[in-house]
């Protein structure tokens, strides 16, 4: 049974510390002045649309002072002026929103290619799941998290700016509205000056308390759901990517109910954060609708007692309104806190899975002028079980070295080494880079694309069609000569014995000084797999070629042999 996933303990004090850390790189970056740009027109219209609504607040008075006076020169005055204030609210909302939305897609995409290059930087995509098991999905956290950190932080920053300056200029508006509030308690006169500015403060503090501890579960829920959802997607694909082998085993129903697992922990963690929201959702929606009477309730005294007039009260009560606004941020955004809160979680936790992938050694091989030379290594695996011990060996142009032995005493492993992707390894080695250096291994990489680029990967698209027709028919792929430059997905359109040959055709063309083979013709008969090696020997008579096979038809093809024994044991002959 698969291992339920859970959040890693990342402590609340860190969240601002991997903000800064997520965020700084962009703002400081080539593109640094372009982006500091368009966040000062957002801002600006931001600020102006704070401006437009203490606009809007004057608009109020005046308007139903008209009215309830009869005033109807007064009334089409500021009809007229509600006309030009609704146009500067619209050009200045939907510029305000189409420039945010141009910084949040040039910010996701300077961060989407940054962990791009980071992940794919010396193999880090490889070396990464040998030493981090928190990351889970790296593919969502660059392709979703991504997107949702960047508008997500746009937004609730931006919207706490709003915020800020919204109390800011509505503070002295609510103030001088409200008036003095006289009452006898105690047996003493009291007055509380701008007491509704007070009422509102703690109306909206309460509030938010009470949200926050509603509310608090959802931060950890939403991080556990983007990773079920994570899973369960990947499980979808898993099924697409190996369509044949599950249909051959009919494994549909053992896929059905690994499918059904993960969709109900999918659907139980949702259903824990329904139950959060509906929680959270009946205290808010009782708190905002009350804020739209509180006001009324509040300033009634004061009107019934005739000391403001009714424009006064709707001035009041749009007043009240903005600073509550202000003030309820968090109950406003707390679920979108929550999930901020989880993507910057799980952002923290991908770059700190490559920070410890990036400390791990990088041992590439050096660049031999003629030989390939392996002086003193020791391969391990990551658990420090060793693999090979002080393994010593030298290959000169033409000779053929078969690897040999049990699986699992490291004969991959240390192809890996000599490739320069295992980190687990100690000692010299050296291979002839200036020939070209080409690695096949037993289930061959195929790029999407038309198979011209697939017989050509990692290299630039041959053009050659004479010389990629004649390496189809010798590796006895003739039927496929027509399709040389259709597009298809050829890991699924060809068969694993078909996809190898493809591979063998790469070393044909390509021709490289340094050629590794692991078990890379063992879905192959025997004859064509003895015809594709003496096409080899042939194509390749000076190059150094090392073999992995358990195939003993494969000892006629090389001249020198290393038997890997187990536990760090080996022979060469």
């Amino acid at each position: 049974m698969d291992q339920q996933p859970s959040a890693p303990r990342i402590r609340k004090r860190d969240l601002f510390k991997n903000l800064w850390r997520l965020a700084k790189p962009f703002w400081v970056s080539e593109e640094k002045w372009k982006a500091w740009a368009l966040l000062a027109l957002v801002i600006g219209l931001n600020l102006g649309i704070v401006y437009l609504s203490v606009q809007f607040n004057d608009w109020y008075g005046k308007f139903y002072r008209a009215m309830q006076g009869y005033d109807a020169k007064e009334f089409w005055a500021q009809m007229w002026r509600f006309c030009i204030l609704a146009f500067f609210w619209i050009l200045t909302g939907v510029y305000a929103q189409y420039l945010r939305q141009m910084l949040d897609v040039k910010w996701r995409r300077w961060m989407t290619e940054r962990f791009n290059r980071r992940w794919l930087e010396n193999q880090g995509y490889y070396r990464m799941q040998l030493v981090d098991r928190q990351t889970d999905n790296p593919d969502q956290r660059i392709a979703e998290d991504v997107r949702d950190f960047v508008s997500t932080t746009l937004g609730l920053s931006l919207g706490l700016l709003r915020s800020v300056v919204s109390f800011v200029s509505f503070v002295a508006i609510l103030w001088a509205l409200s008036g003095p509030l006289r009452f006898h308690f105690a047996g003493s006169d009291w007055v509380i000056e701008g007491y509704m500015l007070w009422v509102v403060i703690l109306y909206a503090l309460v509030g938010t308390a009470i949200t926050i501890l509603i509310g608090k579960p959802l931060v950890g829920l939403n991080f556990v759901q983007q990773q079920r959802e994570a899973d369960f997607r990947f499980s979808l694909m898993r099924i697409r990517e190996n369509a044949e082998s599950i249909a051959l085993y009919r494994g549909e129903s053992q896929e059905d109910q690994r499918l059904g697992l993960r969709l109900m922990r999918v659907v139980t963690n949702y259903w824990q954060i329904m139950r959060m929201q509906k929680r959270l959702t009946w205290f808010t929606s009782f708190w905002g609708q009350l804020a739209i009477i509180f006001p009324f309730i509040v300033a009634a005294p004061r009107y019934f007692a005739k000391a403001i007039d009714f424009g006064v009260v709707m001035q009041i009560s749009n007043a009240f309104r903005e600073v509550y606004d202000a003030l309820e941020f968090v109950i406003a955004s707390f679920y979108s806190l929550a999930a901020w809160k989880a993507i910057i979680d799980r952002l923290a936790t991908f770059e700190q899975g490559m920070a410890d992938m990036e400390k791990l050694p990088v041992l590439t091989p050096a660049d031999a002028p003629v030989n390939a030379t392996v002086r003193g290594l020791a391969v391990s695996k990551p658990d420090g079980t060793p693999l090979l011990t002080d393994l010593a060996l030298s290959l000169v142009p033409g000779e053929r070295l078969l690897v040999r032995g049990a699986s699992g005493v490291g004969k991959s492993t240390l192809l890996r080494v000599l490739g320069g992707i295992w980190p687990f390894a100690q000692g010299d080695t050296a291979i002839p880079r200036h020939g070209g250096v080409l690695f096949l291994s037993q289930r061959p990489y195929m790029p999407l694309g038309t198979l011209r680029d697939a017989m050509s990967y990692p290299h630039e698209r041959a053009g050659d069609t004479e010389l990629l027709r004649g390496l189809l028919i010798q590796v006895r792929l003739g039927h496929l000569v027509a399709r040389l430059d259709d597009t298809d997905h050829w890991a699924h359109v060809l068969s694993l014995g078909e996809q190898q040959r493809i591979a063998i055709a790469r070393a044909l063309l390509h021709r490289p000084a340094f050629l590794v083979l692991d078990e890379a013709t063992s879905a192959i008969d025997e004859d064509t797999e003895q015809l594709l090696y003496g096409a080899l020997l042939a194509a390749l008579p000076d190059s150094i070629m090392i073999s992995v096979g358990h195939r003993s038809s494969l000892k006629v093809f090389h001249n020198r042999f290393l038997d890997c024994e187990g536990e760090g044991r080996w022979a060469l002959a």
